[in-house]
């Protein structure tokens, strides 16, 4: 079965500042990586494309990623960023080149846990929508009362969670952010990447064991129609190897039939992102 790895990102650290990597716990991944560096290890799991994902705040971040796209066979699309909130957002979309299959705003970072409700974000969330593009969702639990909020005001848009929504993995809680999940997923315009979790778990000693509830939640809300693999590499490495993750994700898809870890780790993301065959 070939697959998609519907998350992953490449960053050159002499081509732009990332402060988000200056902190210790960070100095594994503080380097560049590149797609060269990606393509053995996403090969070797059986990973024939990929969704390349924005990191920075950077419009230019997204054209060089979209210009990557263009020159390699690998990455089928690209989850870029804009300026939601300014008035020109319908037109910056329109005037990026082919390649980009949806928009993503670090939602998780913003201290207003309501930002997602603002009118100026709306306003762009709509133009996204009127641009034919899904967006992702980054958020943290608490934030979570917001996005449904939101994709219950755009039930036309296309949303992606990445992460799970990062559940507190590390400690083992479920709740509130399983009720939360569950009510999230019962809108059918929302998708959700099962990524992201090796890095909330206990980064020196987290075994499947400890992903398979939320994991398990997510499958059990979404179904397996709207759940996607993606390795979030290589932020994951802080925790796990790229073959490690694709490992672990097929444990806890074992047992599901071979339709539904073909939705998993092929069909979903090609629905959601309008992929090409």
């Amino acid at each position: 079965m070939s697959r998609i790895d519907a998350h992953h990102h490449v960053w050159d650290l002499d081509a732009r500042p990332h402060t988000w990597l200056d902190s210790e716990k960070m100095a594994p991944v503080r380097r560049t990586f590149t797609l060269d560096q990606l393509e053995g290890q996403a090969a070797a799991a059986g990973v024939s494309r990929t969704v390349l994902v924005q990191v920075l705040p950077d419009l230019a971040e997204t054209e060089e990623f979209l210009a990557l796209a263009a020159g390699s066979e690998l990455v089928a699309g690209v989850v870029g960023w804009i300026d939601l909130t300014a008035p020109g957002a319908a037109d910056t979309l329109a005037a990026l080149p082919a390649g980009l299959v949806a928009v993503r705003h670090g939602v998780q970072s913003e201290p207003d846990p309501g930002w997602l409700t603002r009118p100026d974000v709306r306003r762009g969330l709509a133009a996204v929508e009127a641009a034919g593009l899904a967006y992702d969702l980054l958020t943290l639990p608490h934030q979570l009362p917001a996005a449904i909020d939101t994709v219950s005001a755009l039930p036309g848009l296309t949303f992606v969670l990445d992460h799970l929504s990062k559940p507190p993995i590390a400690t083992g809680e479920l709740e509130p952010w399983r009720a939360r999940i569950l009510e999230l997923a019962a809108r059918p315009n929302v998708y959700c990447k099962l990524s992201g979790m090796v890095t909330e778990a206990d980064w020196t000693s987290w075994r499947v064991s400890d992903l398979r509830p939320y994991a398990e939640t997510v499958l059990e809300a979404f179904g397996p129609e709207r759940v996607m693999f993606g390795s979030d590499w290589p932020v994951c490495l802080l925790a796990a190897g790229y073959e490690q993750v694709a490992e672990a994700a097929d444990e806890l898809c074992a047992g599901l039939s071979e339709s539904e870890r073909a939705d998993v780790f092929a069909g979903t993301a090609r629905r959601a992102y309008r992929l090409p065959e």
